[in-house]
């Protein structure tokens, strides 16, 4: 179970640094989208134009990696959206019990069917360097393939989550109410 554990925390390291990443692209978003604002209202005082597709588009890309990335960061800090009616009921082992079936049942076999079904779709975006059909917009190809890297790091922290919920219900460790980090 050591070993096991010892994998949980390199994924959760691995996933705590991506989501340190992505808060920063919130600055960067901030920033961007207050240049897209001050550059239309500055060009059309200036009749320059300031601002372009590439920039508005950037936000888009931009907002799209941080909802991306920050759902195995979300996972592993216990923050994703669930229905508590009869779950926060239950003891601690019998949540852990519910983590892992569910995680099992739900989250891995849906983020691959994720991963499935966008494959061929971003296999063809690269295949033909797919652009966005805006003046000065942006290529469309990387960023379709932060859905197969998003789903597989929440693949990746779904099992990191088994992992620790198993070492639960064994009696490896103890589970803590208020967050996920064992």
């Amino acid at each position: 179970m050591e070993k096991l554990l010892k994998i949980s925390r390199i994924i959760d390291a691995f996933n705590e640094l991506i989501g340190k990443f992505t808060s920063w692209l919130v600055l960067v978003l901030v920033i961007i989208g207050g240049w897209n604002v001050v550059g239309r209202y500055v060009g059309r005082l200036t009749g320059s134009n300031l601002s372009s597709n590439a920039y508005i588009e950037a936000q888009w890309y931009i907002f799209s990696l941080i909802f991306f990335f920050a759902a195995a960061y979300a996972l592993k800090h216990n923050e994703h959206v669930r229905v508590d009616v009869f779950y926060s009921k239950c003891n601690p082992r019998q949540k852990a019990l519910i983590e892992v079936l569910g995680t099992i049942f739900f989250l891995i076999p849906f983020c691959g069917l994720i991963i499935f079904y966008s494959w061929e779709t971003i296999v063809n975006s690269w295949s033909i360097w797919e652009t966005s059909s805006d003046p000065d917009g942006l290529p469309r190809y990387p960023i379709k393939s932060v859905i197969i890297v998003a789903f597989a790091l929440l693949i990746l922290q779904g099992i990191s989550q088994i992992i620790k919920n198993v070492a639960i219900l064994k009696g490896y460790l103890q589970p803590q109410e208020e967050s996920s980090d064992y």
